[in-house]
Formats: structure tokens, C-alpha cells, sequence
């Protein structure tokens, strides 16, 4: 199943399952050109993982494994949906795209096992951590390298975990041309070590999102791009650039 967030001829935001016919609610279908697609769950926090995949630690620098997932936050102002403009940051020369795939959670929890991490677990969504380079070098907890707005595009739905293959691909297009590919088995920690380990110190609300970390190859963006997300079973984000 994937349910989409949206608002509807009227301008009512709405919730329905995306199905080949459109966007089902109760009573109804809407054609999806009749809708604006929204971010697919509204976050009270986003726990971003960084360094997930080792290509990417690799290139960064970094050749040993984490004993633990690396973690940092954004936070709601980042959130942006599918389609909506990414606004590049005034008098920063390196924005840089990151293609990950997101863990949307269902249920309130804190303290999950790894054998539990599922049941909390409501989907997957694509997510694109737009990534400010020049703030992020110079500081230590990457707020404004991180947690600028409309940093975090999400969407198009979200898509329950009986969707999304366990080697799921996950790719990156800037203006029609691939430059981020991997697949879910070379993330370095599974869905439920992620869920295990955030959860241990941090109450998960429904709707919250666990970003999984970008493979080898962000780069950077400039405006006028098109910049799309393809995860496997979940399905294309797509945002334009442009400069504020």
C-alpha cells in the first residue's frame, strides 16, 4: 500500500492510497493531475544517519566502519514535498544533493529491540538531504550546514514495508542523468539496527522519519536542475532548483 498526503480541487488537505486510477479516499477517487502531491507524513523530527553506506565514508574520508550509526537532526522547516522548489541558500557556493531512502514511523516508541524495530515501522519514503557544504565545514552540530529550510524534500508516498524489496534500488537523476546508485543491501546498518539504536535515547513519534544516509556521489546543485529520487517500491520525488 501507498498513501499520499495532498490537497484536493478545494485546497483540503487529504490522505489517500495511491492506486493506478488515482487517489483513493473514502467515497472517492481523485485524479492525481486534479492534486497537489504534500510531503507524505508531517515529521516532529528527522534523525539523519551520516556515513551509511562506506563508498560514500570512503570518499568522504573515512575508511574504517562505525561501531554505531552516526547521527544528526533536521527538523520540520526542512520538510519539503514533491515537486516544490529546492531554494538554494544565499552567498553559499556548494549545495550539494544526497539521494536516501527514509524510514517512516508508525507508533510512538522509545527503547525498541531490533527484533521489535518493525512493528513500529509504517513505511519508506525517498528523501533528498539537500546538504549546504560551505556552513556544514565550519561547524560541529550542522545546523546550518543541515537544517536550513526546505533542506529535506520527502515523498511521493509513503509506501508499507511489504512494497520495498529487501535490495530495493535507490537512485539519484540530476537533469536526466544518473549520479547516485546503490541498493538496500550495501547500507552498512539494517532498518531495525537504525530503529534499535535511535530509539534507544529518543522518543519516536508517528510520523517521525530515520533518513538512512546517501550512498557515493552527492554533488552539487545549481539552479535551473531537476533533481529526482527513485526508491524501488516506493517511487520517484522529484523537485526543481532554484536560487532565493
Amino acid at each position: 500500500m501507498r498513501t499520499a498526503r495532498f490537497t484536493d480541487p478545494t485546497g483540503y488537505t487529504r490522505s489517500g492510497i495511491l492506486t493506478d486510477d488515482g487517489i483513493e479516499t473514502t467515497g472517492r477517487t481523485y485524479d492525481r493531475e486534479d492534486v497537489d502531491l504534500l510531503a507524505p507524513t508531517e515529521p516532529t523530527k528527522i534523525v539523519c544517519q551520516a556515513g551509511g553506506y562506506m563508498d560514500h565514508r570512503e570518499e568522504s574520508g573515512f575508511e574504517d566502519r562505525p561501531e554505531r550509526p552516526e547521527l544528526f537532526l533536521k527538523t520540520p522547516n526542512c520538510v519539503l514535498g514533491p515537486g516544490d522548489p529546492i531554494e538554494l541558500p544565499p552567498g553559499r557556493d556548494s549545495v550539494e544533493f544526497e539521494a536516501e531512502f527514509g524510514i517512516v514511523i508508525g507508533a510512538q516508541c522509545r527503547g525498541v529491540s531490533e527484533e521489535a524495530a518493525m512493528d513500529v515501522v509504517a513505511g519508506y519514503t525517498c528523501v533528498n538531504d539537500v546538504s549546504n557544504r560551505d556552513d556544514q565545514g565550519e561547524e560541529r552540530n550542522w545546523v546550518r550546514g543541515k537544517a536550513f529550510d526546505a533542506s529535506l524534500p520527502m515523498g511521493p508516498v509513503v509506501a508499507t514495508p511489504d512494497e520495498v524489496p529487501e535490495d530495493a534500488s535507490l537512485t539519484l537523476s540530476l537533469n536526466g542523468e544518473t549520479r547516485q546508485e546503490t541498493t538496500r543491501e550495501h547500507m552498512i546498518f539494517s532498518v531495525p539496527e537504525l530503529v534499535a539504536d535511535v530509539s534507544e535515547l529518543l522518543t519516536l513519534e508517528p510520523g517521525d522519519v530515520i533518513a538512512t544516509g546517501t550512498p557515493y556521489g552527492p554533488d552539487e546543485l545549481s539552479d535551473g536542475d531537476t533533481v529526482e529520487v527513485e526508491f524501488e517500491g516506493v517511487g520517484t520525488l522529484e523537485n526543481p532548483v532554484i536560487s532565493r
